[in-house]
């Protein structure tokens, strides 16, 4: 049931991220980041008095600290996308955001079995092949070591840090109290619409179309849809294994990229896609 479940947060962000990041290109990417908190507090607002769970000081403080890196990570993983080339910012963010709870979760002790093990490691490298750009989208390292190495370094450093943060999500939702149903969910949206708000009231972006944002909101209803299903999994599966699964949700966007927008997989995107299959299959057995 874990698994499934995990393929289910999956699934859900991979349409979320997708959605947001259609949005992206029509309104500033804060806005449309704070327009999707808002309609996951709206959502978990009705959820809650229809789900069992007692709320408590360590569920919020939690809760607050894995809103703090899911919001953290998505500035400075725009940040890392606007400096670097996104060949490599990408897949490291990628990396690191998959790569901390898993380590997290063998330094806790967690061990999975030798199948679990070897799906673990495919996971790894899928999350980082899909999360790759298809074409010529970006600068190559190389070409931008050359021209500008301060750059590099820069993006580099962003995207290390974003997939620190996204990493922290995924471990802090891990740690809040199994009796807690999801009301750390709430402290998560508190914390990561609080930091939003300061950024937004310093960059004051334009107001978007209607259009765009009320997709930015639908956006927002399946990240929270995500967080839950993810916040159920962790609870009844390790923490190593349904890091993993739930990363694998760049999947969705790239096949979501090629079946709504037409763009063309590249061959490391492809194996990645198949690589993602591959340790689905080993983790879920």
């Amino acid at each position: 049931m874990a698994a499934v479940l995990a393929l289910g947060a999956a699934l859900t962000w991979g349409v979320s991220d997708f959605l947001g990041g259609l949005t992206s290109r029509r309104a500033d990417e804060l806005l449309v980041a704070a327009l999707s908190q808002v309609a996951g507090v709206a959502v978990l607002a009705l959820v809650l008095p229809l789900t069992p769970g007692t709320p408590s000081l360590p569920a919020l403080a939690w809760g607050a600290l894995a809103g703090i890196g899911g919001a953290g990570g998505l500035v400075a993983y725009f940040r890392a996308l606007a400096i670097g080339p996104m060949g490599v910012t990408a897949p490291v963010a990628a990396l690191l955001g998959a790569g901390v709870p898993v380590a997290v979760g063998l330094a806790l002790g967690e061990r999975p079995g030798a199948l679990a093990v070897i799906g673990i490691a495919l996971g790894l490298v899928a999350v980082v092949l899909v999360s790759r750009p298809s074409g010529d989208e970006a600068v190559t390292a190389a070409e931008l070591a050359e021209q500008d190495p301060d750059r590099l370094r820069r993006g580099l450093l962003w995207a290390a840090l974003g997939g620190l943060l996204f990493g922290l999500f995924f471990v802090a939702l891990d740690r809040t109290p199994t009796d807690s149903g999801l009301w750390p969910l709430l402290g998560a949206r508190g914390s990561g619409l609080t930091m939003l708000a300061v950024l937004l009231a310093v960059k004051r972006p334009a107001r978007p179309e209607r259009s765009a944002g009320l997709v930015a909101l639908g956006s927002g209803v399946l990240d929270m849809a995500a967080n839950a299903l993810f916040l159920y999994a962790v609870r009844l599966g390790l923490l190593v294994l349904v890091s993993v699964l739930t990363s694998l949700y760049p999947v969705a966007v790239v096949l979501l990229a090629r079946a709504v927008l037409g763009e063309r997989l590249g061959r490391p995107q492809l194996a990645g896609v198949g690589l993602a299959l591959a340790a689905t299959a080993l983790i879920a057995a």
